[in-house]
């Protein structure tokens, strides 16, 4: 049987020592053939893109020539012609998954020690008798401080020297190419980044008379304005697309076979409520390649793919995203959709003023999965239906929404028992301390936002829903006798109470005080009569319990409704 082994990405390591490998080698085939001189594709993290690189990198490098011992088995040896070209061109592999700086110059010096490390794997051109002095000094120029200038030709000029050494212009293959663009966009240097990375891609891949053809990967299409913009030859794969649909994550025939392999046939059911949804092209039921191993190698479930590497810029969007995305992220949490404009294109720049494009983000990365898609030929516009990928991604979203409230130490959860106890003095209390330690969490601008209070309160909302996952159906901005309550709580359980709460924030023209609000808010509910939805669910009123919520600043205080019972005449 062979070895289940945890994050190997080296092609030639997996098949040496016989690790358990999904054959993907009709990737090359399907590549070569398509004769497409740059090629970008792009796939959510851990789904397999760096050891496919791996894989074209040791079929066509030279370097590797007559390594028939790498694919005998395998779909690619199948056929005369593609044993034939194995092994026969010059090859440049660079990865910029190691890219994760938090200012420009460290990220610059980082990508540029990384194709210094490269050109020292060619130190023999050196002595090839190829170079002249000139371009030797230049050859050894290029390290880690070199300057940008030299570091945007680094690529275009070592690719010359492989096409004199050689004879062949070179195969270039660039791994995890928008992890820098990520970075930058989360830590504040996008303009300096999206600079100096567009001019290398320029004469790498556009302007480059030594370049034969290019793969790049990657986990988002970043728009071509911010670096593509001379690549217009550019042929670009998203998860939309139907090209190489197969390629990257495991197909449901291909999770089956593992589990069957290593005695766990039993478990195929479970295995697909938790790692099943990812959809490329028209292929559905992808699994992702993480989740199945790591499952392999341990036999029991877990949120593997959705606890490695960060989550951060999707937690940063959905946190710090405006009141409308959190009620949005509150439909996706119960299990509902969401029907999408999205533009495939990711603009970074846009992500904190463009609704649509922090679900084009998610969508991306995998968080979020295609349901149906169609083009609507009126609007010319491409609409999707989404929803959470599956329960892995569920449970990772939980757990972050839980780690908002971080900063609050036991306040939150404290909260969340005072209130099913009705204990409002604790309520104030422990409410007071969250907004203290989390209020600006929600909304990080220089300047307050002027929805401070209300993505505040969203994000409260989203961590009920989280804790009491269960017992509660938790329902905000819904329509309910004359108006829209904010919150509403209805219970699971015919005994437990229901709720209804009510956000307001304190304006001083209008109101003298605090109080004064908080009576404005329970006013409302009363006025709207928001209890109908629960009334005419059974529920009585006196297992109705009201809220009022008063902001000023970070300061809160919370005010009940006192409770209404019925009296019925016995006659």
């Amino acid at each position: 049987m062979r070895t289940v082994g945890i994050g190997h990405q080296n092609f030639e390591k997996v098949r040496m020592r016989n690790i358990f490998y999904v054959d993907k080698t009709k990737f090359i085939k399907e590549w070569w053939e398509a004769e497409d001189e740059v090629t970008l594709i792009t796939r959510p993290r851990r789904f397999g893109k760096t050891l496919n690189m791996s894989m074209l990198e040791k079929f066509f490098s030279i370097e590797y020539a007559g390594r028939s011992d790498l694919f005998e088995g395998l779909f690619v040896w199948g056929e005369e012609r593609y044993r034939e070209i194995q092994g026969t061109w010059p090859v440049l592999f660079v990865s910029f998954a190691g890219v994760k700086e938090t200012s420009f110059s460290n990220a610059k010096q980082n990508i540029c020690h990384t194709i210094g490390e490269l050109y020292q794997k060619y130190d023999y051109l050196l002595d090839g008798g190829i170079l002249n002095d000139r371009e030797k000094e230049g050859y050894q120029n290029v390290t880690r401080y070199m300057d940008e200038v030299t570091a945007a030709s680094s690529l275009q000029t070592l690719a010359g020297y492989l096409r004199r050494y050689y004879g062949k212009n070179v195969i270039i293959l660039l791994d995890e190419y928008d992890t820098p663009m990520q970075e930058a966009y989360v830590h504040g240097y996008w303009e300096e980044m999206t600079e100096f990375i567009r001019t290398m891609f320029n004469m790498t891949f556009k302007t480059n008379p030594y370049l034969e053809r290019a793969v790049m990967t990657g986990i988002t299409r970043v728009s071509k304005e911010s670096i593509f913009s001379d690549l217009n030859h550019l042929k670009v794969v998203t998860t939309t697309s139907d090209k190489y649909e197969d390629v990257f994550g495991f197909t449901e025939q291909e999770v089956f076979a593992a589990l069957d392999e290593y005695g766990l046939s039993e478990q195929r059911q479970s295995v697909k409520n938790w790692y099943d949804g990812f959809t490329f092209g028209k292929m559905a039921d992808i699994y992702n390649p993480w989740s199945i191993i790591n499952y392999l190698s341990e036999k029991k479930l877990g949120t593997y793919w959705a606890n490695t590497s960060s989550n951060s810029l999707a937690g940063k969007l959905i946190r710090e995203g405006s009141p409308e995305i959190k009620t949005k992220f509150e439909e996706l949490l119960r299990g509902g959709v969401l029907e999408m404009v999205i533009d495939e294109q990711i603009v970074f720049s846009q992500l904190s003023r463009e609704k649509n494009a922090v679900w084009s983000l998610l969508l991306a990365s995998g968080y979020l999965k295609t349901v149906e898609y169609w083009f609507d030929e009126l609007s010319g516009q491409e609409k999707y239906t989404l929803s959470l990928t599956n329960r892995e991604v569920r449970i990772m979203f939980e757990n972050m929404i839980r780690n908002w409230f971080y900063e609050s130490g036991d306040s939150y959860s404290y909260f969340i028992k005072a209130f099913l106890m009705g204990d409002l003095d604790a309520m104030n209390e422990y409410m007071n301390r969250v907004a203290m330690a989390t209020f600006s969490y929600f909304d990080t601008g220089k300047q307050p936002s002027g929805e401070e209070p209300e993505r505040f309160y969203h994000g409260f909302v989203l961590g009920l829903m989280v804790e009491l996952a269960g017992r509660y159906t938790i329902l905000s901005n819904r329509e309910s006798g004359f108006g829209r309550y904010d919150v509403m709580l209805e219970p699971v359980n015919a005994k437990d109470n229901a709720y209804i709460l009510e956000f307001k924030v304190h304006h001083p023209k209008r109101e003298n005080s605090l109080e004064e609000t908080v009576e404005n808010a329970l006013l409302q509910i009363e006025k709207e009569q928001y209890e109908a939805a629960l009334r005419a669910k059974g529920i009585e009123p006196g297992r109705i319990r009201k809220y009022g919520f008063a902001f000023r600043g970070k300061e809160v205080l919370i005010g009940q409704a006192a409770v209404r019972t019925e009296v019925h005449k016995v006659c």
